[in-house]
């Protein structure tokens, strides 16, 4: 299949399938199903808040079945979720499939899925509290947009679980490859360019794809996001991992802190222990 196929093959794909949640988000859901006392918008953004793929599981199904007359763009859960209603929300986007059921017979990919969707965790958190920081009123937006970075990541984690193994052995076993060209080795397609086509084909809200893309990073709140996303990413190798004290740097810029402000931060919220004295 030509290169550019394979790319239109993968979107295809992503577009028609039911996208799994994590088994945690499907418990949470169900168990708040079940207690009207606790049943309300609120509570069920914040369990998706947790799961990207809850998330863009529900953006993709709101911007697929929007009204003629929205004209206004809906980046927020809790606003999607009011648009919805609760009980159309669970029997149009249902928490199923999950996650670790679909990759039982791939079970090698499961910590490495896992991996990824806890990454992005952390980087929504990082870019939201940097947000309040910054007084941006609309540090959700932000926030939404780290969650949801590497999305094309974690897909192709759970729908095309053996590529991405041998993408990571080739990694892991030269360390100087870059990622985005053992992609297009063996995928026939960076998962940058598979997560642009689906922001396209799923209609995401534009204000979201861009928060999204690096190559607008030039923006303060896009180079929130990247930042977040990269501290997540770098932290996630160990805290004395050689690009963190750049990261540090960037960030103090981003905040106008000194980079070891940043670091004290980061001890602060983390319990780690950062040098920046260390040679790398």
């Amino acid at each position: 299949m030509p290169e550019s196929g394979r790319l239109e093959h993968w979107v295809a794909v992503l577009t028609r399938a039911d996208l799994p949640v994590l088994k945690q988000t499907a418990r949470d859901l169900s168990a708040l199903r079940e207690d009207d006392r606790m049943l309300n918008t609120s509570s069920i953004a914040e369990v998706i808040a947790r799961d990207p793929i809850m998330t863009v599981k529900l953006l993709r199904y709101l911007q697929q079945h929007k009204h003629k007359k929205q004209t206004a763009e809906v980046v927020q859960v809790e606003q999607a979720l009011l648009m919805l209603g609760i009980e159309p929300f669970f029997s149009k986007v249902p928490p199923e499939p999950v996650v670790e059921n679909m990759l039982k017979p791939h079970i090698a990919a499961l910590p490495a899925a896992l991996r990824a969707v806890h990454r992005s965790l952390r980087a929504s958190e990082y870019a939201r509290d940097w947000a309040v920081q910054l007084r941006d009123l609309r540090y959700e937006e932000v926030r939404i947009a780290a969650l949801l970075h590497d999305i094309a990541e974690i897909l192709m984690w759970c729908f095309a679980p053996g590529p991405m193994l041998e993408i990571r052995g080739i990694q892991q076993k030269d360390k100087t490859l870059r990622s985005r060209d053992v992609q297009q080795q063996l995928l026939g397609f960076t998962l940058l360019e598979l997560q642009r086509e689906l922001a396209a084909q799923w209609g995401l809200p534009q204000l979201l794809s861009t928060l999204m893309d690096d190559s607008c990073a030039n923006q303060p709140r896009v180079r929130n996001v990247v930042l977040a996303v990269n501290l997540a990413r770098h932290s996630a190798n160990g805290w004395d991992d050689a690009a963190l004290p750049d990261d540090f740097k960037e960030i103090g810029e981003l905040l106008r802190m000194p980079a070891e402000q940043v670091m004290i931060m980061l001890e602060a919220d983390e319990g780690i222990v950062c040098d920046l004295s260390k040679p790398h």
